[in-house]
């Protein structure tokens, strides 16, 4: 292992600088792109009534039906009220390998036109950016991939191997129909691998350098617990040693100096050791990084680095109280008092340990620990050379020599569960913001620089070309 990841590493950080240089979108597939943002922004794709993603995958599949996928070929699979979009770009099979599966997600966060500056609605543009709920999260980069598709199409292309397009209907949410796809419709996305578009990309600097892209290839799981205390209660007037709120306030301060074991995997240490070599951190971090990689079981230097804003949470399972609730009157001692916490659990660590933990760190049967819906545990996908390879060629194609590492998200998306039902997934986007201040996603006046969301339209193109290769066969 330890070979593997200094391979990786070699390769992210030495791969072949030259190139080709970047040609800009032809205009007729930029104009095409900027429609289909603007059309799938004013989708309010958001949960509960009046949610629009079913309108918005029927919309899109009758444009992939208009571009010449067979009917039997573009599926809308709907689901309480939301739905997912499956799209299967035919190969000659001359690769002789499983399809790729490109994915991406069609519902976004809610967002008030009232705490907005622009409608977050209505795409509008300017001083060189995008504006709208989903811009950055993630409409921007589902069209990139949605237009490579029309695009190859339209240009008679037949990859050597089958390639696949799934949009989920509630990422943002339950993950419910990328769960139901893998479950009940497997045949439709089974692949060798994913390529998800709400993963990687880049970050530049204020000064418009690229700072790097991250090739990303794990995430943390997205767990939610309710910790509960339940009290006879009583009479205000008359308190009482046994007091909910304070029991449980009592077992969150100790659940606060809970510490998970450290773990380090061949994504990790990658990042690391680039860390450790980056001037940008004096040089006692760089040491302690260092000593950490060299020993991963070394729980001193693995919690001198979670006290370090850069590096919380990229070595171990994260767990935090995040929202309270207790009493039902002000004159009267709380029955009932709940605190919902949520953890990011590494990959590879078992749900019941991190329950074990927290259990162990709370020290009071009294406290209920109860689990919020289904949670798929899934591992790190492992690190594969084609793939960092043709994403590396497609961002260096756009930006030439910049940086791409290997990289664990901290957040969680569809790929997890994809991970979990076995297949490989990796966040390979080639839009970027800039640090700082584009990171808007799920908030206030969200945005995506113009020439980012261009030059993302050119990286799927390339990318899917890449690694489905070419076949044998012309299109008629």
């Amino acid at each position: 292992m330890e070979i593997l990841s200094r391979t990786f590493a070699a390769a992210a950080l030495c791969l072949a600088l030259s190139a080709p240089a970047a040609a800009a979108p032809p205009a007729q597939w930029k104009a095409v792109a900027r429609e289909l943002l603007a059309e799938t922004i004013a989708y309010r794709t958001v949960p509960g009534p009046g949610n629009q993603t079913p309108q918005m995958a029927e919309a899109l599949a009758a444009r992939f039906r208009a571009a010449g996928f067979p009917a039997e070929d573009v599926h809308v699979i709907r689901h309480k009220d939301t739905a997912a979009l499956v799209v299967r770009y035919r190969g000659d099979g001359s690769a002789g390998k499983k399809p790729i599966l490109a994915i991406s997600h069609m519902d976004v966060v809610e967002a008030l036109p009232a705490d907005w500056s622009v409608d977050p609605w209505k795409l509008s543009e300017a001083d060189g950016y995008f504006y709208g709920r989903g811009t950055a999260d993630v409409k921007g980069g589902l069209v990139a991939v949605a237009v490579a598709f029309l695009r190859l199409k339209a240009e008679g292309y037949v990859p050597a191997r089958d390639i696949i397009l799934e949009f989920s209907g509630d990422e943002e949410t339950t993950g419910e129909t990328s769960m139901l796809l893998a479950r009940e419709h497997r045949a439709l996305i089974d692949a060798e691998y994913a390529l998800n578009s709400d993963g990687g990309a880049g970050v530049f600097a204020a000064d418009g350098q690229p700072l790097g892209f991250d090739f990303q290839t794990s995430e943390k799981t997205y767990a939610t617990f309710t910790l509960t205390v339940r009290n006879r209660g009583g009479h205000s007037a008359g308190p009482r040693p046994d007091n909910a709120i304070y029991q449980l306030a009592a077992a969150l301060t100790k659940l606060s100096g809970a510490r998970f074991r450290s773990h380090l995997n061949d994504t990790t240490r990658v990042g690391l050791l680039a860390d450790a070599q980056n001037p940008a951190y004096p040089a006692e971090v760089q040491a302690l990084v260092r000593r950490f990689v060299a020993d991963p079981n070394d729980q001193a230097a693995a919690d001198a680095l979670e006290a370090i804003p850069a590096f919380t949470g990229r070595t171990r399972t994260t767990c935090v109280a995040t929202m309270l609730a207790a009493g039902h009157a002000e004159n009267a001692l709380a029955q009932t008092a709940v605190a919902t916490v949520n953890c990011r659990i590494f990959p590879g660590e078992s749900l019941e340990r991190v329950k074990g933990v927290m259990a162990a760190a709370m020290d009071d049967p009294g406290v209920e620990i109860a689990q919020i819906g289904e949670v798929l545990v899934a591992p790190g996908s492992e690190l594969r050379q084609d793939v960092l390879d043709a994403y590396t060629r497609a961002v260096r194609r756009n930006h030439p020599g910049v940086t791409v590492l290997p990289q664990m998200s901290l957040g969680a998306s569809d790929g997890n569960i994809l991970r979990s039902f076995g297949i490989p997934t990796y966040g390979v986007d080639g839009s970027w913001g800039v640090a700082d201040l584009d990171d808007r996603s799920h908030g206030r006046d969200e945005r995506l620089a113009v020439k980012a969301f261009e030059q993302n339209l050119d990286h799927w193109y390339w990318m899917l070309k890449d690694l489905a290769g070419t076949g044998r066969r012309r299109s008629r």
